[in-house]
């Protein structure tokens, strides 16, 4: 049922040196996806880049040739208000109802900004949010 808003993220595993993030950058360009959103997290020498694409199953292929950890994760897309409290009245249903964030990151669009969140159970997430109001991005609108 909440299937529909379950958005394929690409977790890039790489060595945190100059250039990986370009090299990766590149590879995309090469293969015509566009890039929506990404962070980049960092540890032990090894960094994690998350990003959002037009063509996930493309992205993927082209990575993992090129020898790159590359694996799939659902997160949701939320729809956020681009004013003070936007963040709040995004993420306080999940805390009532006890739902821990893993990690999460955002973008500001043309029409409105999108917090990207990665929670244990996304279908439970995602249910609270739509109870509350909250507007959920489908995974067709990135797609």
């Amino acid at each position: 049922m909440y299937s529909k808003y379950r958005i394929k993220q690409l977790s890039i595993f790489s060595e945190n040196r100059p250039g990986r993030l370009a090299a990766m950058a590149k590879a995309m360009m090469e293969e015509d996806v566009n890039i929506y959103a990404f962070s980049i997290a960092e540890g032990a020498g090894y960094g994690v880049i998350r990003t959002l694409v037009d063509r996930p199953e493309k992205a993927f292929q082209k990575l993992s040739g090129m020898g790159v950890t590359v694996r799939y994760t659902d997160v949701l897309a939320v729809e956020m208000t681009d004013h003070p409290g936007g963040l709040y009245e995004a993420v306080s249903a999940l805390a009532e109802a006890g739902i821990n964030i893993e990690y999460s990151y955002a973008y500001a669009g043309k029409r409105c900004a999108v917090l990207i969140l990665r929670v244990e159970d996304p279908d439970a997430a995602a249910e609270k949010l739509l109870s509350k109001g909250a507007r959920l991005l489908e995974i067709s609108q990135f797609t």
